[in-house]
């Protein structure tokens, strides 16, 4: 299907006018830090396989990334392991749980199930090479997160340090792993690199272009790097389409047609492969804890644009 690029812009502009006035749901405050971010903060970016950007609203405002890092983590270690490692070591099943969910573990005889819940994740962070060395596999997750996002990210110290301090489901879930010896590295180190990973700042443009970078391939569009082969690609969006809603994943893509990843922090990334990447932000939260105003912004572009990852269509933007 071909498009202009000023009337993609304007479906994206659409979708911003007519979501920004919603008001539903409300910041999470289960982390002191984010329970404070503006509620009326609200940003869609979308980045085409060619590194053209659409954006609109507060796309450069840096935001907790959360558990859209998971992700990102994911993809590294597909690239260190590659994908039968990884399906060994963590699974990509769904829970149909929380994202925190200590009884998945139990459910799943000891697995962690996917790297885009937390168990998975926490297990996930164990893995980085090299094993032992909490520095270099910082490194490792800092210079991967930039090569996915075209520019260096930064923790949020604030944000960092008050997810630390209220990890406690967290701390459980990587000592009962390394109880079931589905954590290959320290649990607290592990957890702390997770924990970490949380706390990056990132902007709506950053997510949108890691987005796009997963749509085409493994290719950067903006830098130009290719950050992972293409042949661990569809392994990355099936991940993302089983459960990045966690356990409303069903629901979303439903809806949306689109394979999708939420944080807590209120930024969602979605991946179109082929056509684009796209992400939108706001901190407000529905009750299972994804973005109320991203949510809907991302389901009016995709249902206007009539894309489905389940159909045979690639979005040409001309």
């Amino acid at each position: 299907m071909k498009i202009s690029k000023k009337d993609l812009t304007a479906i994206v502009k659409e979708a911003y006018n007519a979501v920004k006035d919603e008001n539903g749901g409300k910041n999470a405050d289960y982390i002191p830090y984010l329970q404070n971010i503006p509620s009326s903060l609200f940003g869609i970016a979308l980045c085409l396989p060619d590194g053209r950007i659409i954006e609109v609203g507060d796309t450069q405002y840096v935001f907790g990334i959360e558990s859209v890092s998971k992700v990102l983590t994911a993809i590294l270690v597909i690239n260190e392991y590659g994908t039968a490692e990884v399906m060994n070591r963590i699974g990509a099943d769904a829970t149909g749980l929380p994202f925190n969910s200590i009884f998945a573990i139990l459910l799943e005889k000891d697995h962690p199930s996917s790297p885009l819940v937390n168990a998975g994740a926490i297990s996930a962070c164990s893995m980085v090479k090299p094993t032992g060395d909490a520095d270099k596999k910082w490194q490792a997750i800092d210079s991967y997160f930039a090569r996915l996002c075209g520019g260096k990210l930064s923790v949020i110290d604030e944000l960092y340090k008050s997810e630390s301090a209220t990890n406690f489901n967290n701390k459980s879930i990587a000592w009962l792993l390394k109880n079931y010896n589905r954590i290959y590295d320290d649990p607290d180190m592990s957890l702390d690199l997770y924990t970490r990973q949380c706390s990056y700042g990132v902007t709506a443009r950053q997510l949108a272009v890691c987005g796009a970078t997963i749509a085409n391939k493994g290719v950067n569009p903006v830098t130009g790097e290719r950050v992972f082969d293409s042949a661990i690609a569809p392994q990355i969006v099936s991940l993302i389409a089983t459960v990045g809603f966690y356990e409303h994943t069903g629901d979303w893509l439903y809806t949306s047609g689109i394979p999708a990843k939420t944080g807590v922090g209120g930024g969602i990334m979605a991946i179109m492969p082929g056509s684009f990447g796209l992400a939108a932000f706001s901190p407000p939260l529905d009750d299972a804890g994804n973005s109320y105003r991203a949510q809907l912004a991302i389901k009016y572009i995709t249902n206007k644009l009539g894309v489905n990852i389940f159909g045979d269509s690639v979005l040409e933007v001309v």
